[in-house]
């Protein structure tokens, strides 16, 4: 299992293969100003638009397919669905494309740059999440998925490395690329490649069921138990061991694991993880509204600003 990450500023870089960009430089329209990422498949990279003053800020944030990626069918594909779905989905919890060049090379996508950190990067970090943010960041992020469900997508790798969470702890959904109509079907090997199956339904694994936008459900229960008790509620030895368990095993009891959660919360994660589609919530609109009400009742425990 091999899961994708993103090394920021401040972290020791990896080897650049020869001939990669010298920075400052053009591409398109944009000058790139800094290297802000590196993925698996694609650089993420401090950018400003050709007619913006040197002095202004480099407001945007250009993805570009690595070389040894511009030519693979199935890296552009990836870039290709990106472009599509930011750009017909407008919302403030989902990423915006702003420009796009998907078929000639070099291949890359703008964006907004957003400040701040991916919930991943918290997690690494060790930060502790009391239950009234936990409560917040996963309404958020259940709003952007009802945008997504709403305009005929679900989002298909919904993980912490991709929701990227502002130091107000505004959250943003990132990574669009495995984004599919409901109807569609698709690998679940090019996820574990690309990323991580620790947050994986069970639907994507067998061929029984089809997976749709409560497959993200799932995802994002998996997070939740995450937040609220510091480990993933299946860790396997391997990918066939992790499978195995998110199709056959039940999950640590989350209420021995943090006695102090409202039986509320208790039960609507013990849902959202159900091996059946049918016993979760139907969409991100209910998950939402039932969010939203567990956040107002827990708003006396809130430790944060």
């Amino acid at each position: 299992m091999t899961q994708t990450t993103l090394r920021y500023r401040g972290a020791a870089p990896a080897a650049r293969p020869p001939g990669e960009l010298e920075l400052p430089c053009r591409i398109g329209q944009w000058e790139l100003v800094e290297l802000a990422a590196e993925g698996s498949f694609a650089d993420i990279y401090r950018a400003r638009a050709l007619a913006t003053p040197a002095d202004r800020p480099a407001a945007y944030a250009l993805k570009m397919l690595r070389a040894q990626w511009q030519e693979s069918p199935r890296a552009m594909d990836l870039l290709s669905r990106e472009a599509t779905v930011g750009r017909s989905v407008s919302h403030p919890n989902v990423v915006a494309i702003l420009a796009a060049s998907v078929h000639d090379s070099p291949q890359f996508l703008v964006m907004p740059w957003l400040d701040g950190c991916t919930l991943q990067a918290r997690l690494s970090a060790g930060q502790q999440f009391d239950l009234p943010e936990v409560l917040w960041l996963a309404r958020q992020t259940a709003e952007g998925l009802d945008a997504l469900h709403q305009a005929g997508w679900m989002h298909g790798d919904l993980k912490p490395s991709n929701l990227m969470v502002s130091p107000e702890g505004h959250v943003t959904l990132l990574d669009l690329g495995f984004a599919r109509r409901c109807e569609e079907t698709g690998s679940v090997v090019d996820r574990c490649v690309l990323g991580t199956c620790n947050y994986l339904a069970p639907e994507w694994i067998t061929s029984t069921l089809r997976a749709d936008i409560r497959s993200d459900i799932y995802s994002l229960g998996v997070m939740l138990f995450e937040l609220l008790t510091g480990r993933l509620p299946f860790v396997g030895n391997d990918l066939a061991d992790l499978a195995t368990q998110h199709l056959q095993s039940a999950p640590p009891n989350l209420a021995r694991l943090a006695p102090h959660l409202p039986s509320e919360v208790v039960d609507l994660v013990r849902q959202m993880i159900a091996k059946e589609p049918l016993r979760r919530p139907q969409s991100p609109c209910e998950l939402a509204d039932r969010l939203v009400r567990l956040e107002i009742a827990s708003f006396g425990q809130r430790s944060w600003p």
